[in-house]
């Protein structure tokens, strides 16, 4: 399997867990990216959200700075917030052609009833609109934690049938997790996947380094594990919030964990809003395992 398509840089042996990273931004964090620019590694893939409460306008224009700063832009696409075809057309007709976007991420969003005619990710996929306008490579969510609206028997069902469906349309999948707090957890899942047969390429959520209250805080309202013994394990302990933590013991035992059964994988970085912090960290963390 080639993985050109997510990136050229992933076919590279990684010399440490950083390497190939990717970062996540939300389209009111055009000036975050800006200053942070400098610390990112160019043609680093970067994720923009698709939240609620932003202008559409808001989400090509980070889009395309993502590309004018010299970085890998990777809009999401959030189905149940599509409130038209045309609208999802002229997303990715606008992103392709003013930001050269090749490569988008999906997720089903958050509303319970869907804002326009696509209820899941799947609806995305056969719309037929990614492969019109130049789509390369595409990702889908991975829960290590399960989900809490999704049995982990559908949640492996969809996954086998988006792969499938985008391998159809000449689409190369790319599996990105929640962010999670438990080694342990996202290495079994990832075991089991490939148990499973599914051979796609996979960039782990981590959490960049933040305040430990907004770090649970993110947790809860993400449906992430946070238990008092996960938290111990990733260095913090729920009696003492006071301070910030950050992913060193995470990578690390997830480092020691992988095996080559668990395929080649990535990390992505969930920044919580501070992009300059993450770049940070994974600079210093780079330069102290080289």
């Amino acid at each position: 399997m080639s993985y050109a398509a997510i990136h050229p840089d992933w076919e590279k042996p990684a010399s440490n867990m950083v390497d190939g990273y990717s970062l996540e931004m939300t389209a009111k964090e055009m000036d975050h990216l800006r200053e942070a620019a400098p610390l990112i590694r160019p043609n680093t893939p970067i994720a923009v959200t698709f939240l609620p409460g932003e202008e559409m306008e808001d989400r090509i224009a980070a889009t395309k700075l993502v590309r004018e700063l010299g970085f890998e832009p990777m809009p999401h696409l959030s189905a149940r917030r599509l409130e038209s075809a045309e609208v999802l057309e002229n997303l990715l007709k606008r992103v392709t052609e003013e930001a050269g976007v090749k490569r988008v991420f999906m997720i089903a969003g958050d509303p319970p009833e869907p804002e326009g005619p696509y209820e899941d990710t799947m609806q995305i996929i056969e719309s037929g609109l990614l492969e019109k306008y130049g789509i390369e490579a595409a990702g889908i969510g991975g829960h290590p934690e399960g989900h809490p609206n999704v049995s982990k028997a559908d949640l492996w069902v969809w996954m086998e049938r988006k792969i499938a469906a985008l391998r159809e349309r000449g689409i190369t999948p790319l599996i990105v997790t929640q962010f999670a707090f438990d080694d342990e957890a996202i290495l079994n899942w990832i075991k089991e996947m490939r148990e499973r047969g599914i051979d796609a390429p996979v960039r782990i959520g981590v959490p960049g380094p933040a305040g430990i209250k907004r770090l649970i805080g993110f947790a809860k309202r993400c449906g992430v594990g946070a238990s008092a013994n996960v938290m111990k394990k990733y260095g913090v302990s729920l009696t003492n919030l006071i301070g910030k933590a950050g992913p060193d013991k995470l990578i690390d035992s997830l480092e020691q964990g992988l095996t080559p059964e668990h395929g080649r994988v990535r990390l992505h970085f969930y920044p919580f809003g501070s992009l300059k912090a993450s770049a940070d960290w994974i600079n210093e963390y780079h330069a102290k395992h080289s």
